[in-house]
C-alpha cells in the first residue's frame, strides 16, 4: 500500500473514531437527564417574557443556535453575549425573563461576572454545565447536566464530544418544548416563510396547479383520438368527464400503455371508460403542498387533480410543480 493510501486509510479511521466518541457523548446524556430537565422545560414554558440564551466561546456558538431553534419552534429566544452585556446590552433583560447560561466547566470567568447582575435582577438561570458543582451549577435554579467523559480530540483539549453534547441537550429541550407546546408543522412555516420548507408548509395546491385548457375527454372517446389530446395536453394524462363536466375518472400514459399491451388490434377503438381510473386522486384548491407530496409517496403517483365542490376538476398539480 502506497503512503497515500495508508494516508487516507488513517484519516478515515480518525475520522471514524471521532464520531463514535462524540455518539457515545450522545448516549451518555440519556442517563443524566433527570428532574431538572423537567422544571427547565416547565420554567422555559411558563415564562412571561422571553428565554436569553448565553455562553463564552464555542459555547456562545452553540447557545446562538440553541436559541434559533428554539425562536423557531415557538419560544420567543435570542442570544446574548456576556461580554456585550457590560456595554449595553444588559437592558433588553426584563424580571419575566429566563437565561440559560450554558459553559462546560461551569466556571468561566466571563460568564460568572454576568451572573451576579441576573441575580440582582431577580432573573431566573438555567445552568448547562458538564459539573454540578461548578459556579454556574450552585447558582442556578434549574441545572442541566452535560457531562462527557472526554473530548473527541486526539488530545482532549478542543471542545468536540462537549460542544455536541450541549448542542444536543439543547434540541432535546426543544423538542420537548415542541411537544408540550402542541407545536404543529403549520406553526413552524409560520416562522419560516421563505425557503423550501415554509412553501411546501404554505402553498397549496391552488397556487400552483395547471390550470384550463385541461385535456378532457368523453367517456366514449376513443384511444386513438385520446391518445392525441393526451400528448397535446403535455400533462400525460387525459381528465374523463360527463357532460355537465362532472368528474367520472382519469386516464394516464401508464394506462394507455397497459391497453396498448393487452388489446393490441382494437386498441384504436377500446373506449377511455374502458381502460380509466374510476376514483382518482383529488385533492381541495386549499390542500398543502406538503398534503400533495405525500400523496405522492403514498400512492406512488406522479399527478393529482384539483376538484371544486362539484367534483369538477378546476386544476392538475404534478410532482414538477411541487419541486418549483
Amino acid at each position: 500500500m502506497s503512503a497515500n493510501a495508508e494516508n487516507r486509510t488513517a484519516c478515515r479511521q480518525y475520522g471514524e473514531q471521532c464520531l463514535r466518541e462524540e455518539a457515545q457523548a450522545l448516549l451518555g446524556l440519556i442517563p443524566q437527564l433527570d428532574d431538572n430537565f423537567d422544571a427547565a422545560a416547565q420554567l422555559i414554558l411558563n415564562c412571561r417574557g422571553k428565554l436569553i440564551v448565553t455562553g463564552v466561546g464555542k459555547s456562545g456558538h452553540i447557545g446562538a443556535k440553541i436559541a434559533a431553534t428554539l425562536a423557531s419552534t415557538g419560544t420567543p429566544a435570542f442570544f446574548v453575549n456576556p461580554l456585550d452585556a457590560y456595554h449595553g446590552d444588559l437592558g433588553v433583560i426584563g424580571e419575566d425573563d429566563v437565561v440559560l447560561a450554558i459553559s462546560y466547566s461551569g466556571n468561566t470567568d466571563e460568564l460568572l461576572r454576568f451572573i451576579p447582575l441576573l441575580l440582582k435582577r431577580r432573573v431566573k438561570i438555567i445552568g448547562m454545565s458538564g459539573f454540578k458543582d461548578s459556579l454556574l451549577g450552585r447558582y442556578s435554579d434549574v441545572f442541566l447536566r452535560a457531562h462527557v467523559e472526554r473530548e473527541a480530540d486526539p488530545n482532549n483539549l478542543a471542545p468536540t464530544a462537549s460542544t455536541t453534547a450541549a448542542l444536543a441537550l439543547g434540541d432535546a429541550l426543544a423538542c420537548a418544548l415542541i411537544r408540550l407546546r402542541a407545536f404543529k408543522s403549520e406553526d413552524f412555516a409560520q416562522f419560516h416563510p421563505g425557503g423550501s420548507l415554509g412553501r411546501r408548509l404554505l402553498t397549496t395546491a391552488e397556487d400552483v396547479m395547471h390550470k384550463a385548457p385541461l385535456p378532457c375527454l368523453a367517456p366514449d372517446t376513443r384511444l386513438g383520438d385520446a391518445l392525441i389530446a393526451i400528448s397535446d395536453g403535455k400533462l400525460g394524462l387525459g381528465i374523463i368527464n360527463a357532460p355537465d363536466g362532472t368528474l367520472l375518472g382519469l386516464i394516464t400514459d401508464g394506462d394507455m400503455r397497459r391497453a396498448m399491451q393487452k388489446n393490441r388490434e382494437r386498441f384504436f377503438e377500446t373506449r377511455c371508460e374502458e381502460v380509466m381510473t374510476k376514483e382518482p386522486c383529488c385533492v381541495s384548491p386549499q390542500t398543502r403542498i406538503a398534503e400533495v407530496e405525500k400523496l405522492f409517496s403514498q400512492r406512488l403517483i406522479h399527478s393529482v387533480l384539483v376538484t371544486d365542490d362539484r367534483h369538477q376538476v378546476i386544476g392538475v398539480v404534478d410532482q414538477f410543480q411541487c419541486m418549483l
